[in-house]
């Protein structure tokens, strides 16, 4: 099927992860599909679970000669598709594109992009080399450790705020005559363990999980 502008092609589309402007000639706006390539990259979509990004597909004869393609490129039957590396392992990609159907695979590795179709079998160009370049794994959050840590920052908190106290106390008592400075050091002593108190209270909810 061909048509004049990608927007034809709306109605009744069927390639869930891909639309017709994406797929559609870039010189142009022009659409040619062939369903049995476009199954197959869907098919590789679905299987891989993340986005394919393509840098061409359809190209029309005037868009392929100014883009410098071949005479007989599978872009001008859209049954080719150059895909972004950047969030692909490129030998998973092409493990992964040959169970689908693909049998046509270009190597671009300094352009970070691989060619596939339904051309006959066949490879050109220089392999991608063997480094991971997927996605990497995210981290698992461990919420005991994430407990802990909030844990010893409010030790942390409670112990400064504990010191601040003693402090002034101790400046204040020196400023006293005898009797007062009883008075202000048995004070002084019920401020340091109220606070010790207030600190084992903390830890004690922060172990039993009261946020």
């Amino acid at each position: 099927m061909h048509y004049q502008n990608w927007t034809q092609a709306e109605p009744g589309w069927r390639w869930a992860n891909f639309s017709p402007r994406e797929l559609a000639c870039k010189g142009t706006g022009q659409l040619r599909i062939d369903e049995a390539a476009l199954d197959r990259l869907q098919a590789l979509r679905t299987r891989l679970g993340r986005p394919i990004v393509l840098t061409s597909a359809y190209r029309s004869p005037e868009h392929n000669r100014r883009v410098g393609g071949a005479g007989g490129s599978l872009h001008l039957q859209g049954r080719a598709f150059d895909v972004r590396m950047d969030n692909h392992d490129p030998h998973e990609f092409e493990a992964a594109a040959r169970e689908v159907g693909f049998t046509g695979f270009g190597y671009y590795p300094k352009q970070g992009f691989m060619h596939i179709d339904t051309g006959s079998v066949r490879t050109w160009g220089t392999p991608f080399p063997r480094s991971k370049t997927a996605l990497p794994p995210e981290p698992r959050v461990d919420h005991g450790e994430r407990a802990s840590a909030a844990s010893s920052t409010t030790v942390q908190a409670s112990a400064v705020q504990i010191a601040s106290g003693a402090g002034a106390a101790v400046a204040a008592v020196g400023a006293l005559d005898g009797t007062a400075q009883v008075f202000a050091l048995a004070f002084g002593a019920i401020v340091v363990l109220a606070g010790i108190w207030i600190m084992r209270e903390r830890l004690r909810k922060w172990a039993a999980g009261e946020r």
